[in-house]
């Protein structure tokens, strides 16, 4: 027997969005299949690796283990939201300053979860860089210029008045 579909209408990255949505589809499949977004990344889909990450009504959430029925009336932002290729954000252009990628696969996840550290937490020392951005997975970095990319952004924020 198939499932009803749900409307649900959702603010993403400012635009509003409705959709009719299974109530078993995941926010990640809405957000890549449905709404073209294709830069939140599904990697181990347990919400371990942090490749999903989305931010939820401003808080960091995994979209692999979000129903989309769940984000009726929410906002969601996405990486799509931070910048583009030609004029990028800060984060990505700390990241990219501090060569805080190389493969690109983690590194959306990596910056909305850095959006949401910078927004809603205070930071002191690596050792608190590295605790709030331990759920997300890198294979390839090492984490340590994604480290000096967050000191730098946190340093700027302190400054500005």
């Amino acid at each position: 027997m198939m499932s009803a579909k749900r409307e649900i209408c959702v603010t993403v990255n400012g635009l509003r969005h409705t959709a009719s949505v299974e109530p078993r589809m995941l926010l990640s499949d809405l957000l890549r299949h449905e709404f073209g977004l294709t830069g939140t990344h599904v990697g181990c889909e347990h919400g371990v690796c942090g490749a999903c990450t989305i931010l939820l009504n401003g808080r960091s959430a995994r979209s692999c283990l979000t129903l989309a029925v769940q984000i009726d009336g929410a906002e969601i932002e996405t990486i799509e939201g931070q910048g583009t290729a030609e004029a990028l954000g800060r984060i990505q252009q700390a990241f990219r300053d501090h060569h805080g990628l190389q493969c690109g696969f983690c590194t959306p996840g990596f910056i909305m979860t850095i959006t949401d550290i910078l927004r809603n937490h205070e930071l002191s020392g690596d050792d608190e860089i590295r605790e709030a951005l331990s759920g997300n997975i890198c294979r390839c970095t090492g984490y340590e210029h994604i480290v000096d990319a967050v000191r730098e952004l946190i340093r700027e924020k302190e400054a500005t008045p």
